[in-house]
This record gives structure tokens, sequence and C-alpha cells, in this order.
């Protein structure tokens, strides 16, 4: 049987540079209109319709039985929410996913917000921690590529910075799910190689020009243990801690690293590590 490389071609690599781009945007269109009142699913619906009016397809709709173009996980559900009449309240905590494949190429990403909620700061500072302990774990593994002999260096770049965190404000270490990683992502939104954001004893495959990877750690305020909701998607976490999920598309490339889902390719995320993203040319 044929089996695609995981490395992609100069030209492979340019053509992933738009629906990251739209993706980016997508969630971007999103983000600005989180707010206590709106449902989860208006959300969805923004997002849905800026990556059609660039002339794209949400992947997730292209995923079999899911209708969505987004999915929304709220609070202890970690990730895989989908989205619906769920309507968001002051303090919670929102991961949004979300994805487009343009010319047959893809991009996926995520992020994590807390919704305002003044008559509550000290939670919204524990879930404000979370997220950003994750966002952190996923720019030191971004940052990892640009050195990286292997994914297993990715690997423990992501685990190192979210156990650097120490515990959580509520006192437990932060969980780190195991069932659910990063992956390769290119004409599939879902490709090998896939990437732990924990150590393993397998190295993986080695890190250089062509690779692209979703980088995407999910943390808990507490314990590892998640369960499938009867939605069959859903995941949340067993204990009822709250979740968190950050994502970006990254290519490596013979100029360096490049953040194909952010549209200044990473500079800001990447400047306190001292990496410095090339743009692919």
């Amino acid at each position: 049987m044929f089996r695609r490389s995981i490395y992609k071609t100069p030209a492979q690599l340019r053509a992933m540079v738009e629906p990251g781009l739209i993706t980016a945007g997508a969630l971007a269109e999103a983000r600005a209109l989180i707010r206590p009142g709106i449902t989860t699913r208006e959300l969805d619906a923004v997002a849905d319709r800026l990556i059609t009016s660039r002339g794209a397809e949400s992947n997730f709709k292209l995923v079999r039985g899911y209708r969505h173009a987004t999915c929304i996980s709220v609070n202890d559900q970690v990730v895989h929410g989908i989205p619906g009449d769920r309507v968001l309240q002051p303090g919670d905590i929102v991961s949004i996913d979300g994805g487009a494949q343009f010319h047959g190429w893809n991009g996926d990403s995520a992020f994590t917000i807390v919704v305002p909620d003044p008559e509550r700061p000290e939670l919204v500072a524990r879930r404000q921690a979370l997220s950003d302990v994750t966002e952190g774990a996923m720019w030191a593994g971004i940052a990892a590529m640009a050195t990286a002999r292997t994914l297993g260096d990715v690997s423990a770049a992501i685990e190192d910075r979210i156990h650097a965190a120490g515990p959580s404000a509520g006192g437990e270490t932060y969980g780190i799910l195991r069932e659910y990683v990063g992956h390769g992502i290119g004409r599939k939104m879902h490709e090998p190689p896939s990437l732990f954001n924990y150590r393993t004893p397998d190295p993986g495959p080695e890190v250089r020009s062509g690779l692209v990877l979703a980088i995407e750690p999910m943390v808990t305020a507490g314990g590892e243990a998640t369960f499938v909701e009867d939605d069959d998607w859903t995941v949340t976490t067993v204990d009822g801690s709250d979740g968190s999920h950050w994502e970006h598309s990254v290519a490596v490339h013979d100029g360096g690293v490049w953040v194909l889902t952010a549209p200044d390719g990473g500079k800001s995320g990447l400047a306190p590590f001292g990496v410095e993203p090339q743009q692919i040319g």
C-alpha cells in the first residue's frame, strides 16, 4: 500500500499558508463575540461563515457524523464539545477548536478564554492560570521545534512547561490528557505522526524540513481521567476539574519554523523563547 511521507515539499508548505490564515480568521471572529448570554451555536455560526466567505470549507464538517464548524468546550469539558443551545455565563472557561480546508490543504487551531466575571475574581484568576499554563506549554512545544532532533524533544518541552507551573490554584497537579494528542496535518486534518504532550520511550520521527504538526496540549486543573458524554463527542473530566485546550498548526522548513495558524507566524508567542519565526519561502 502506498504511504505518503510525513514530510511536505516546499510547494506543499506554501499551499498550507492560506488554510492556516483562514482558520485563524474564523477563530478570531468567534473570539471577538464571546460574552455572557451568547450561545455556543452562535459562535460556531460566526466561524462557519468566515470560513465559507474565504472560499474554504470546514474540515470539522468533513468528519463523519459531525455537523459543526467548531468544537466548543466549557468548564469541565476539555475537548470536542458540540455547539448548541448552551448559553455562556460569567466566569466560564471556554475552549474553541476549529479548522479550514482550502484547495485540499488543512489548518487546525484552538484557544481558551475565560468569560469576564467581576463578581468572582478568584474563579476567573484560577481559570485564567489554567489557560496560561496550557498556552505556555503549546508555545514551548512550538519553540522546541526550531531545534528538536525528534518529536520526543517536542513532547518533553510541553510536559516540562506544564510541570514547571507547579500545582494549580486549587492545589492540584495540572493533569495532561493521555488519550488525546497532537498530530500531523496536511492533505487531511489528522495525519501521522502522533505528537504526545508528555514523554514516551519512543523518540519518534525526526524533526526536519517539511514536517507540519498540530501542537495541542490539553490540560486539566485536576485529574487526567476523562469520559465521553452521551453525545459520543464531548470529553469531560471525571473529577469535574476545569479543562483548557490550545493548538496551532506549525511548519518546519529550510529557514526555520512558521506558525501557519497565527497571523504573525508566531512572532509574539515565540519571542519569550528567543525564537524568531521565518516565513516560508
